[in-house]
């Protein structure tokens, strides 16, 4: 079991990092809203190597036989690794690779609640995102922040794969 997690949770590592990491270089002078399409799009697909890991284990080692809750466990280890580097990865974009980021994103986040927000809770609306800026501007909030993300994506992913993949072993009489 250890060396099908291990091989899976690399495999969507690999996947969640390597296009986050193409994102931003083929995004970079792209609007936010698509850089945070393409981020959610790499969880997903990188979420594929837990259905993946979990029919290898059925099928390749644990001979065709698949309880629900043991698809649950692989599954759960497996999302920990990417869950865990693509915090660490969000950590490395918004300090080392992109330092300007969360002052290029609460700028325009103030000028668009300028334009939808009436004048006279603006004041009110603003002080709001400052509190939220200092909160998300902690690099530990900012890794579980996204870690959690991606776990709790991997978790749907998990329960929908056990769930599908489930087999149980049939007596013949």
């Amino acid at each position: 079991m250890k060396s099908t997690v291990y091989r899976y949770g690399i495999y969507a590592t690999l996947t969640i990092v390597g296009l986050a990491w193409g994102a931003f270089f083929l995004l970079k002078n792209t609007g936010q809203g698509l850089q945070e399409v393409a981020g959610y799009l790499s969880m997903l697909l990188a979420m594929i190597f837990i259905f993946l890991g979990i029919r290898h284990f059925r099928d390749r080692v644990n001979g065709g036989y698949l309880s629900f809750g043991q698809g649950l466990k692989i599954g759960v280890l497996i999302v920990l690794i990417p869950a865990v580097a693509f915090g660490l990865f969000d950590i490395l974009y918004t300090e080392v690779l992109n330092p300007t980021w969360k002052e290029d994103y609460y700028a325009k986040y103030i000028a668009d609640l300028r334009k939808s927000v009436a004048a006279d809770k603006l004041d009110a609306a603003i002080n709001k995102a400052e509190k939220e800026k200092a909160m998300f501007s902690n690099p530990a909030f900012q890794f579980l922040l996204m870690g959690g993300t991606v776990f709790i994506i991997g978790f749907i992913v998990t329960i929908i794969s056990s769930l599908t993949l489930r087999r149980s072993k049939t007596t013949v009489a």
